[in-house]
């Protein structure tokens, strides 16, 4: 998800409705209004920094209500429901930030998300590619794509997908990541553990990529290599614990999760 910045005190990016590019519109509105909608935007993104997201929610609802026409606030309102885990909802907000910014990338881009935590890969790669075709360097609509692709099992797509989004933005960890996982999942298994070493080193706190190298070691029967890691996983994120979150919600590949549960069954 990627959340839209587009709020600044009486001006704000909105969309003219008879042209299809953003323009910047002088908004009629007194001074208490100007506050109290600038309040509103700085309670939302504050509450979603502390991961109060119920309130977030709260927040941009009240936002829309003032200005309904405005798609920044409805695609951040889709955020603040994915991160309730309620992509259906949030896929509602986002059609109609679509709808109001249909040339705008960020609401394609959370729309996708949402696709996807329905299992709708197909719908939500057509999300991802019309963000590439607005900007062919949106390194995260790579990475989802990544992601969406290897829902369908196209796992080399995949990788080629993470691959570009490393070269477009090479401090972009996820990416990095996602391609190590993958590649064990194509039988790369020495390169995705080198890869897997080489982002802890950069990112020691990466829990996920932690987690995977925990499995992969595992597998590899390095059993006291594996342990040493998997110490640090339980310290940052216990959820890698539940094997049904770790291949339903965060979908790791089958390889993985397979080697990851024979770890766990023996702890």
């Amino acid at each position: 998800m990627r959340l839209i910045f587009a709020f600044f005190l009486t001006l704000f990016l909105l969309f003219h409705p008879t042209t299809t590019t953003p323009v910047q519109a002088q908004i009629n509105i007194t001074e208490a209004e100007s506050n109290q909608l600038d309040a509103l935007v700085k309670k939302a993104f504050a509450a979603t920094d502390a991961g109060e997201f119920t309130a977030a929610e709260g927040y941009w609802s009240d936002l829309i209500k003032l200005y309904p026409e405005n798609a920044a606030g409805w695609s951040n309102r889709g955020n603040s429901k994915m991160s309730q885990n309620h992509p259906q909802e949030a896929l509602e907000d986002y059609n109609k930030s679509v709808e109001l910014a249909p040339n705008f990338p960020d609401p394609y881009l959370n729309r996708g998300a949402a696709l996807e935590s329905l299992g709708k890969w197909e719908e939500a790669i057509a999300d991802y590619d019309r963000v590439l075709a607005i900007d062919s360097k949106d390194a995260a609509a790579y990475n989802n794509r990544g992601n969406a692709k290897a829902g369908l099992g196209k796992w080399d797509e995949a990788i080629a997908d993470y691959q570009t989004a490393m070269n477009v933005n090479s401090r972009f960890s996820t990416a990095f990541g996602n391609n190590a996982i993958t590649l064990y999942e194509v039988g790369k298994s020495d390169e995705a553990i080198k890869a897997m070493k080489n982002i802890l080193r950069k990112y020691p706190n990466f829990t996920d990529v932690r987690a995977a190298l925990t499995a992969a070691l595992w597998a590899d029967k390095k059993q006291g290599e594996a342990e040493s890691n998997w110490v640090s996983v339980e310290n940052l994120d216990p959820r890698y614990r539940d094997i049904n979150w770790v291949k339903n919600i965060r979908r790791w590949p089958p390889s993985l999760v397979t080697a990851l549960e024979k770890f766990l069954t023996f702890k």
